[in-house]
């Protein structure tokens, strides 16, 4: 068996819809949803805006570190070096120690080292790194080789920066020098990274107030703007709601008025006429010939008056506000008779049920039964509706030629989008269980 169940939370009905359409909730409203959606917009900008901008602010002071440790290398560092200290001459290394501590570590440099190809530490402001050899990493190997200028966080935990784990977290940059005898070397300079997230604070603060003022400026100057032509577009929305809850009450209306006429008038005379009719035929009895033409018409104007009471039933039945659900059920079902079916027709006792839910159950019903006599062929079908836990349920049952649920209906057939809108409109529970040669099942439940 194939099975498809629908499921729709309570939606407010008829003059419900109508004080929902003037006392829409506040959040429920454009206007609000837009500025609330504004608001978080400009938060996310804000922060997102303020951390791209750290970054790019970061970027600029480590940026700002490398052309320092550059210059410095260049400028100042190159000029100083000599065949000997390469060579690690003690006088050589201490010449240029002196100077190194009054030209190269000055500032926000806190240490220097000078490095052949081969990780041996030709300088270093820490004399027990002079003569070291360590392992230059690939990115310091293709500096020293191609030149340029590279910068990254210091890894402390390596033995060639044991010396320098009392500084903290370090930025260390390097950029190839080279010696008189055409020997390449690595400059490499260790700055303080507080200094650096100092810098881009620096940076960032000088930004900061431009991003914010610029954002809150573009909201202040389009709130306005939107929040009038979003108030022009919830007041039309809100106006078409009740115009369109109007036309329905107001159809509902018509129709119910049109069923009562016609219930109270012609179906009325149209009986009397057939009872009438049916007297007289039996009282010229003695005459055949004029009585079965009277018995006739009687004939006629019976089976008039019940396509005309299956009409009302379509339209609207007036038993359902007079003699209740149970009597106008049995004009649903009354084709299925007419048609050779056999009828169960089980009703609870549906007094104090709203007048929503009982409209509800006979819509469904109807459309079920409609569709199990048009398309299903059944030689049963079984009408139930009980009440139990505040829970009005309707169940229609057939042995009919069943269907697929899940196909899409054939032009002209609507019957399950009509009763799924229906049910939708209610807020019940709506299970259609059927497949192909084994009959259908329509369950409805909703609150009554």
């Amino acid at each position: 068996m194939k099975w498809s169940s629908m499921r729709f939370s309570r939606q407010p009905l008829r003059s419900e819809r109508s004080a929902a359409a003037v006392r829409r909730p506040q959040w429920a409203r454009p206007v609000v949803q837009f500025v609330a959606a504004g608001l978080v917009a400009l938060v996310i900008l804000i922060v997102g805006s303020g951390w791209l901008s750290k970054r790019a602010a970061t970027d600029e002071a480590i940026t700002s570190a490398r052309e320092t440790t550059h210059l410095l290398a260049t400028q100042v560092a190159e000029h100083a070096v000599t065949t000997d200290l390469v060579d690690g001459q003690p006088a050589a290394v201490d010449r240029y120690d002196r100077f190194a501590r009054k030209r190269l570590v000055v500032g926000d440099v806190l240490r220097i080292k000078i490095w052949q190809a081969n990780g041996r530490i030709v300088y270093s402001d820490e004399a027990k790194l002079i003569g070291k050899r360590f392992t230059l990493d690939e990115e310091e190997l293709q500096v020293l080789e191609a030149g340029g200028t590279d910068a990254g966080v210091s890894d402390l935990t390596q033995p060639e920066n044991r010396f320098e784990r009392h500084f903290g977290r370090l930025l260390e940059v390097y950029t190839q020098v080279w010696a008189p005898d055409g020997q390449r070397l690595l400059f490499e300079a260790y700055y303080s990274y507080a200094d650096v997230t100092r810098r881009s604070a620096e940076v960032l603060s000088a930004f900061r107030p431009i991003t914010i003022i610029g954002l809150l400026s573009f909201v202040a100057l389009t709130v306005p703007l939107v929040w009038v032509l979003a108030r022009r577009l919830d007041d039309s929305a809100a106006e078409r709601e009740r115009l369109l809850v109007a036309a329905v009450e107001a159809s509902e209306a018509e129709r119910r008025r049109i069923a009562r006429d016609l219930h109270d008038g012609v179906v009325q005379d149209l009986a009397g006429i057939s009872f009438g009719a049916s007297a007289t035929a039996r009282e010229i009895a003695d005459r055949p010939e004029m009585a079965r033409r009277v018995e006739a018409l009687a004939t006629g104007v019976r089976q008039s008056l019940r396509a005309l009471r299956s009409l009302l039933v379509e339209i609207y039945p007036p038993e359902l506000r007079t003699a209740g659900l149970a009597a106008a059920l049995d004009d649903v079902v009354a084709p299925a008779l007419a048609a050779g079916i056999a009828v169960n027709l089980e009703i609870d006792d549906t007094a104090g049920v709203p007048e929503d839910a009982t409209a509800l159950t006979w819509r469904v019903a109807q459309e079920a039964v409609r569709n199990a006599v048009r398309h299903g062929r059944p030689k049963s079908l079984t009408v139930r509706v009980s009440v139990h836990d505040n829970v009005l349920s309707l169940l229609v049952e057939d042995d009919g030629v069943g269907f697929d649920p899940s196909s899409p209906p054939r032009e002209g057939h609507l019957g399950l989008r009509v009763l799924r809108d229906l049910v939708f409109e209610a807020g019940g529970t709506l299970a259609i269980e059927s497949s192909p040669g084994l009959g259908a099942m329509v369950r409805l439940e909703t609150a009554r």
